[in-house]
């Protein structure tokens, strides 16, 4: 069953154009628009298929359709797999991403990605019509890093949420194991651009950048709680680089337990990149409540921490 961003016309809307409508007050992309005009459901007046050109009247009910149209879909190979699911409406799907897996397909990582599990899950509920997939991730985790990953099931709650992000909107609050002797509180604000690793020309490694291709970066970070050889640190970031706080926190001489590309590797028990996404705060983007969605840290980190 197809759905359906709605919108009831008011007295300001009356004689306006659906095209002007739905980009002005519903805020959709010209992108979005082109894929819906030519669906067979894609936009309705009052459950009649009407163009972009037709225009309204007050009372009218205008709805979109929010799924994306068939064409323009990749395939993703389904594997089945244990998601844990944190929280799922018809728009959004958060899942608490294990350590060890990538968090979409890739090189060398076609069909055993967290993504390739949410393909199955969303075949098996017969959630999205089979011969397309509707998944667009809204932020990534590097292969080590657990915690929550956030899907939206249609190209305008995806577009709605990265805009939240890059307004400071939509929060992420990562936890990490950190080494080193670290103030209390701070901002990092270290350019990065991207190198290859010398020890293997396929992995994507950061350094500081000051080169036309540097890109700014921004970490916020606040100590939670000390130990003896290192902190439990909460960290946001303003931007979201590959790799961000791990090169940010080994800039300052504070790596992150366990990381082989950035610290000292495996050590105190920890066989993996200490960091987890703990939080995540944002507005839903249809029904305007603020949502908060949380993960704990696994038991791979917190047996460190007494």
């Amino acid at each position: 069953m197809a759905h359906f961003l709605q919108y009831r016309l008011g007295p300001a809307d009356d004689g306006k154009e659906v095209l002007f409508l739905m980009q002005k007050v519903l805020g959709l992309t010209t992108k979005k628009v082109r894929s819906v005009k030519h669906e067979e459901r894609g936009i309705l007046l009052d459950e009649e298929r009407v163009t972009v050109r037709a225009r309204g009247k007050e009372g009218q009910l205008l709805k979109v359709m929010l799924e994306d149209s068939q064409e323009k879909q990749n395939k993703i190979a389904p594997v089945k797999m244990n998601l844990h699911i944190l929280y799922e409406d018809e728009d959004l799907l958060f899942v608490d991403k294990p350590t060890g897996i990538v968090s979409h397909p890739s090189k060398g990582h076609t069909c055993d990605s967290l993504i390739n599990g949410v393909q199955a899950y969303f075949e098996e509920k017969g959630s999205f019509n089979n011969k397309r997939s509707n998944i667009h991730l809204i932020g990534r985790l590097d292969k080590e890093t657990s915690g929550i990953l956030g899907i939206a099931k249609n190209s305008v709650t995806a577009e709605r949420l990265i805009r939240q992000r890059k307004n400071g909107v939509l929060v992420k609050e990562y936890l990490a194991l950190v080494k080193g002797n670290l103030p209390e509180n701070g901002v990092l604000e270290i350019p990065m651009e991207e190198m290859r690793d010398s020890k293997d020309g396929d992995k994507l490694k950061m350094k500081a950048g000051l080169g036309e291709n540097a890109k700014t970066a921004k970490t916020f970070f606040r100590v939670v709680k000390r130990f003896e050889k290192f902190s439990l640190v909460s960290l946001v970031i303003e931007t979201g680089r590959t790799h961000q706080i791990r090169f940010h926190m080994s800039s300052i001489g504070c790596p992150l337990l366990g990381d082989s590309f950035y610290g000292d590797g495996p050590e105190m028990g920890i066989s993996r990149t200490a960091l987890h996404a703990h939080r995540l705060t944002y507005i839903h983007p249809f029904c305007q409540k603020v949502m908060r969605i949380e993960s704990e840290m696994p038991k791979d980190l917190t047996f460190l921490l007494g």
